[in-house]
C-alpha cells in the first residue's frame, strides 16, 4: 500500500505486539498502517518480527532520528508521510515529542483529524504491558505470556553446528544462534518448531540453557519429535509450557534418561494441538 494512501495509523513502540497492542490496530481501517517508534530495545517481536502477528503494512521510526521533534513537528511529519491521514489511534500511556513531553491530549491540539486513545487493557483484572510478559518469560510462566500475547512466544535463528553429542549419545537436535531476541528461563520446554519454509510447526522438546552436564555452554536446541532434520538453515521455536528447569545430571546416561521423560512429557503436552 503506498503510504499517500494511508488514512489511519496506530502509533507505538509494539513489542510483542500483544493483546492490548491488538486493541490498538483493530481501531485502523482498510487503509490503515501501524508505526512503529523503534527505540532498540526491543526482545520480544524485534525488528520486523513485529511483522508476523498482522496484516498491516509497518513504517518504522528510529527513535534517535525523532526524538529531537517538538510536538507540533512530529504532527507535522506524520502529516508529510501520510498525506491523507485523518485518523491516529494510541494507547492512553503515549507520550511523544523531545523529552516525551507531549501526552495524547496534546496530540489532539496539534492534529486535526481524529485521536482514538485506548484505555488500558486487561487479562483477569492485570494489566497487559510488554514488561510484564518478559517477567513472566524469566521465570518460565509460558503460559502466562502467551494469554498476555495473544499468540505463542516465538524465537527465531540459523542453525549452527552443535557440541556433536546429541545425535551420537543422546537425541539429535537443531541447535540455533537466536540473536536479538528474549530467551526463556533456562530449562526444557513442549514446544513447537518451523524448519527453514516449511508449513507447518512440528512438535518439538526445546532446551536452552547452560548445559552444566556437559561442556557448560549455553545453547538452544530442539529436539524435533518422531522426525529427522537435515541441511536446515534456519528454524523457529514457538514455546508452549514448561516441563521442567535446568539441571546437572552425573552420567550421559541420567540425562538420556530424563531426556526420555522429556520427549513423553512433550508429547503429552502437544497431543491436542491441531498443527
Amino acid at each position: 500500500m503506498a503510504l499517500s494512501n494511508i488514512d489511519s495509523i496506530a502509533i507505538g513502540g509494539f513489542d510483542g505486539m500483544h493483546i492490548g497492542h491488538q486493541q490498538l490496530f483493530n481501531q485502523l481501517g482498510e487503509h490503515g498502517a501501524i508505526v512503529v517508534i523503534e527505540t532498540g530495545y526491543a526482545n520480544l517481536t524485534p525488528g520486523c518480527e513485529r511483522e508476523k502477528h498482522t496484516y498491516y503494512p509497518i513504517v518504522y521510526y528510529p527513535l534517535d532520528k525523532i526524538r529531537h521533534l517538538e510536538g507540533e513537528e512530529f504532527v507535522h511529519h506524520l502529516r508529510a508521510q501520510f498525506p491523507s491521514l485523518k485518523k491516529i489511534v494510541v494507547g492512553y500511556d503515549f507520550h511523544f515529542g523531545k523529552d516525551r513531553r507531549y501526552s495524547h491530549q496534546d496530540l489532539k491540539g496539534f492534529f486535526t483529524g481524529v485521536v482514538c486513545v485506548i484505555e488500558q487493557v486487561t487479562l483477569d483484572n492485570d494489566s497487559v504491558h510488554s514488561h510484564k510478559i518478559r517477567a513472566k518469560l524469566q521465570i518460565g510462566d509460558i503460559h502466562g505470556a502467551n494469554r498476555f500475547l495473544g499468540h505463542n512466544y516465538c524465537i527465531s535463528g540459523n542453525v549452527i553446528t552443535g557440541q556433536g553429542i546429541g545425535k551420537k549419545e543422546l537425541v539429535a537436535t537443531l541447535n540455533l544462534e537466536c540473536k536479538g531476541f528474549l530467551l526463556p528461563q533456562e530449562g526444557v520446554y513442549a514446544a513447537l518448531t518451523r524448519v527453514d519454509e516449511e508449513e507447518h510447526f512440528s512438535p518439538s522438546v526445546v532446551f536452552l540453557g547452560h548445559r552444566i552436564s556437559t561442556d557448560g555452554t549455553y545453547a538452544v536446541e530442539s529436539h524435533i519429535l518422531d522426525r529427522e532434520i537435515e541441511g536446515a538453515q534456519r528454524a523457529a521455536i514457538s514455546f508452549v509450557r514448561l516441563l521442567r528447569k535446568n539441571q546437572k545430571f552425573e552420567t550421559l546416561e541420567l540425562l538420556k534418561k530424563a531426556i526420555e521423560t522429556d520427549v513423553v512429557n512433550a508429547k503429552n503436552e502437544l497431543c491436542h494441538l491441531s498443527l
